[in-house]
């Protein structure tokens, strides 16, 4: 279910994605997916609605099936130290490949390739356009007669 945020006045869903962020998103795929197919003979695509359909379809599987994917494959991601996250976005790249007529992946190492490009051209989008840093800080509350309250240590649960 979608709301309007009050003080940003965009569009905000439950999951936190925004239209915005969807659109950003899409942009970044779009990118990684001209530049990987500029660099590496084993990726083309038709045409531009190809293109479209091959962003849209990689966008709901990131948002669908990465999760589950991540979750059943975490002990292999933990072995290998989150490098199999690149592993599971190139089957998804390769199952895209599948399902789309005009986009052609060559190999594994192809669907790789443009894994590891979407990645790194959201990782210097987020670096040089995503949101900075807030300091937060923390002050103790003062009683009515400006003494401080006295810490309640008995708090503790025993398992």
């Amino acid at each position: 279910m979608t709301h309007l945020n009050q003080r940003s006045g965009r569009g905000a869903s439950a999951s936190g994605l925004t239209l915005a962020r969807l659109i950003q998103m899409w942009a970044l795929i779009a990118l990684g997916v001209l530049f990987a197919s500029f660099t590496s003979a084993g990726i083309e695509y038709a045409d531009n609605r190809t293109l479209l359909i091959v962003i849209l379809l990689i966008s709901l599987f990131n948002v669908l099936l990465r999760p589950l994917l991540i979750l059943f494959a975490l002990p292999f991601v933990i072995l290998t130290f989150g490098l199999g996250i690149l592993v599971i976005n190139a089957l998804l790249v390769h199952l895209t490949a599948f399902l789309v007529e005009g986009f052609i992946v060559a190999s594994f190492w192809s669907s790789l390739w443009v894994a590891v490009v979407i990645s790194a051209v959201t990782f210097l989008a987020n670096l040089l356009f995503g949101p900075r840093r807030m300091r937060v800080s923390v002050t103790r509350a003062q009683g009515t007669r400006g003494e401080t309250r006295k810490r309640r240590d008995d708090d503790i649960i025993d398992v």
